[in-house]
């Protein structure tokens, strides 16, 4: 099925234009789905609900991403896959988890994470292996977790112990999705008896070339979100594995897994962006055609700003991730602060507004049958892919050991005008430029104290400035600049004060809320970075009205007295919302076109 659509995601053009083609295997993706709303589409959202309903993954939409080749998405170019650029696959996630949440995370997510350490530091015979079993649609499990230990990895007991000709696995792995089904699996096993970052390596385990008798996958957890993924577990006694299923060398699978998982928590919150908008256009829909007061509810003030917060909120949860997924490639060495921060803030923002959005559309924000049934299927997904891989309170404690020195290295050089301007500064937020390969080698533990993203800060503050002088209408925008960029200065100063212990993942509540604002910072960075460096010709992206209203957004988390969004911008902004609902754009940046209100015809290839 990996000839369906070219191998690489861009392709050049006569006079060095770049031919975007993963744009175009959305567009494709879209087709093939079809129309959510019709009843008569097998993979529609009447079949998803069904499906859920069952507590099974919808068949028909396995089916259909098995013959797209969506395995082929998971797996290098270089492999012969068609994995080359994070924020595109992202976005074409997205369309998939738009639609069904489960659908994404139980066919799709899993084999992408548990892919990540074979890319990183499997042999050329691993690699090969495993990119030909994907591509062909087959599935590899990422067996990490383990209840007993929850996130602390240095923790975790099952073992590999040496014997003759391999190991032997002994121990057992909770909430594996697809561990009952997948064809291999990469698991984190203890090689060593001392607690300690080198006392764990990664195996990649052939599930199908096991003893029999030596391992039970029987066990599936219930879950009340993407109740129909297949999270189970396995118990292994003394289950032989042979010595080349080690990947890279013995105890170093957790700096792997501290590098590569910096990967998945960019691009998961990326895709996750999609639930937030169908939960939105699901409620904008209901307000668009209940009427109260002769009038339609969309145009009742309270309403019409929580619609248009949600539509701000969602294009801000784009920009931050779209960003720190091109920093995995254009400054792979800072990606451990800007990928902890997206999978923190991305989650909560679209949480938050889950809820906001169910008190609008009261008693149907839980109604399991009619027509806004999904609503509330999402609002149980959400929660759960929340917590998938790594936890906001776990995203911020890796956050914390870093703001001392980001604050001496990056942001006061940054206040003060000392520091040099950072290369790719604005390719970071050009989000149609091509990007050169992700290279997994090039992936730090930490960023040493580099920051290109929130260093900004002050130059657009310093530009905005100037500008505002000149153009009236950039005088808010300037003035909340100005603000965020205080705000900066006076995180470096508390960052620089805080104490040893405050200075650990185990510190203290005051700890916690700076590395928040940092994400919140962050957020407000990649917001002007994406503004500043739209094309002219894309109206909105280029509009200072959105990026305006995204800061507003975020300085109400940094100061909650704030004024909401006057209704002029609120007025605007639902405009451009509905305008894009009525002509089937999606409501992130991107607001790229949705399937047709007619299903494709059989047998159609993607």
């Amino acid at each position: 099925m990996t000839d369906l659509v070219p191998p690489d995601a861009t392709e050049a053009l006569a006079g060095g234009a770049v031919r975007d083609t993963a744009m175009e295997r959305i567009d494709r993706l879209e087709t093939l789905l079809g129309d959510p709303y019709s009843p008569a589409n097998p993979l529609g959202t009447a079949a998803v609900l069904a499906a859920d309903e069952r507590g099974e993954l919808l068949s028909e939409g396995e089916s259909a991403l098995a013959a797209y080749g969506l395995g082929a998405e998971f797996v290098p170019v270089e492999l012969g896959g068609r994995f080359e650029r994070a924020d595109r696959f992202a976005l074409l996630m997205r369309a998939i988890f738009r639609r069904d949440c489960a659908l994404g995370i139980g066919h799709g997510v899993t084999s992408f994470i548990a892919g990540l350490p074979i890319w990183a530091d499997g042999s050329a015979e691993q690699q090969r292996w495993a990119a030909e079993l994907l591509c062909s649609g087959g599935r590899i499990a990422a067996a990490y977790t383990e209840l007993e230990h929850g996130s602390d990895f240095t923790r975790m007991s099952l073992a590999a112990r040496p014997a003759p000709g391999g190991y032997l696995l002994d121990g057992a792995k909770q909430l594996i999705n697809n561990i009952g089904r997948a064809d291999a699996a990469v698991v984190f096993a203890r090689t060593g008896e001392r607690l300690g970052s080198r006392g764990h390596s990664h195996l990649l385990v052939d599930l199908n070339a096991l003893s029999a008798g030596h391992v039970d996958r029987s066990v599936r957890h219930p879950t009340s979100g993407v109740r129909g993924c297949l999270l189970g577990g396995a118990r292994f006694d003394s289950c032989p594995v042979a010595t080349d299923a080690l990947l890279g060398e013995a105890g170093g699978a957790m700096e792997t897994v501290l590098k590569v998982f910096q990967v998945t928590r960019c691009v998961l919150p990326g895709m996750v962006v999609g639930v937030g908008d169908s939960q939105l256009r699901t409620v904008l829909g209901f307000t668009s055609e209940r009427r109260l007061y002769a009038a339609p509810v969309s145009a009742l003030p309270l309403p019409r700003s929580v619609l248009t917060d949600a539509f701000v909120d969602l294009l801000i949860c784009d920009a931050l991730s779209v960003v720190a997924a091109r920093t995995l490639h254009l400054r792979p060495a800072e990606a451990s602060v800007p990928s902890a921060a997206v999978k923190y803030l991305v989650p909560k923002l679209l949480q938050e507004n889950s809820y906001r959005l169910g008190v609008v559309l009261g008693a149907r924000s839980y109604v399991r049958k009619g027509p806004y049934a999904a609503f509330q299927k999402a609002a149980r997904d959400l929660p759960v892919v929340a917590l998938a891989h790594a936890s906001g309170a776990v995203c911020l404690a890796n956050i914390i050991p870093q703001l001392p020195r980001l604050a001496e290295r990056a942001w006061l050089p940054a206040l003060d005008g000392t520091a040099a301007q950072p290369p790719y500064e604005e390719a970071l937020f050009r989000l149609h430029d091509p990007l050169p390969p992700l290279d997994f080698h090039r992936l730090e533990l930490t960023t040493r104290g580099a920051d290109s993203l929130a260093a900004r800060l002050p130059v657009f503050a310093r530009d905005l400035g100037r500008q505002a002088a000149d153009c009236s209408s950039l005088s808010e925008l300037a003035y909340l600049t100005a603000e965020f960029s205080d705000a900066l200065a006076d995180l470096a100063r508390r960052s620089a004060a805080l104490p040893p212990t405050e200075r650990t993942p185990v510190a203290g509540r005051r700890s916690f809320l700076l590395a928040e604002r940092y994400a919140l910072l962050l957020a407000a960075a990649a917001c002007l970075g994406v503004w500043r460096a739209a094309d002219p010709s894309d109206g909105f992206l280029a509009d200072p009205l959105w990026v305006t209203a995204a800061l507003r957004r975020l300085a109400e988390r940094l100061e909650p007295r704030r004024e909401p969004l006057p209704q002029a911008t609120s007025r605007a902004l639902f405009n451009e919302l509905s305008r894009r609902h009525d002509g089937g754009r999606t409501f992130d940046l991107f607001h790229t076109r949705l399937a047709p209100r007619a299903l494709p015809a059989k047998g159609v290839a993607p």
